[in-house]
């Protein structure tokens, strides 16, 4: 291969890239705003200037355009959780803002939308369930984990202890998101602190 086919291959290649990106951000965009169901692939596709063949070429389906939104979404949400947790010194502390970081999300039309309404019908709950545990719900794991290890919390199984307190969180970001309330937060992060302070071993 000469130097201008290599030069021309990886122009190609970072075209594809760039028109990827361009799809997710679009994309994204409109399963925020409209839902999954009033999407139309083609019409993302148009919106930022490629045919539905193009579209399809990089993610199959308009389900696997929200499935690599999702992924996006989701990953991102872990990376606030765990920037939340990391400002904190003190391993209860952490908990606690990556918790209250995690509810705050449900403000966010993203999480909201994608994550929290349409993700576990449109993906099934068993792969919504695999890419809430690869980011937000893996860094709760690893938080109660270190909290049993050091005694603050008593040794128990971690996996139903996460999923309880998921769950809950869950559900509690989807009434955040939906109250409209200033308060609401604070009085969620109250009765969460209710929640945690049952598991955790007195004069820890």
């Amino acid at each position: 291969m000469t130097v201008a086919d290599e030069r021309a291959a990886g122009g190609r290649a970072e075209q594809r890239a760039a028109t990827r990106r361009a799809l997710l951000a679009e994309g994204r965009r409109r399963f925020a705003e409209d839902g999954y169901h009033a999407v139309v692939l083609a019409e993302v596709a148009r919106a930022v200037g490629v045919t539905k063949g193009a579209a399809y070429h990089h993610f199959d389906s308009k389900a696997g355009l929200f499935r690599a939104v999702v992924a996006e979404v989701q990953g991102e949400l872990g990376e606030r959780v765990a920037a939340a947790a990391e400002r904190e010194t003190d391993p209860w502390e952490q908990l606690r803002a990556g918790c209250r970081a995690f509810l705050a999300a449900g403000a966010d039309p993203a999480v909201r939308r994608i994550v929290l309404v349409d993700a576990p019908t449109v993906l099934g709950w068993e792969e919504w369930r695999a890419l809430d545990e690869a980011s937000s719900a893996r860094h709760l794991t690893e938080a109660l984990e270190g909290l049993m290890g050091t005694g603050t919390i008593a040794p128990q199984p971690v996996e139903p202890l996460t999923r309880l307190l998921s769950g809950a969180m869950n559900e509690a970001a989807l009434w955040l998101a939906r109250s409209g309330t200033p308060e609401a937060l604070e009085l969620t992060v109250r009765a969460l602190d209710g929640l945690l302070a049952g598991i955790r071993r007195a004069g820890t």
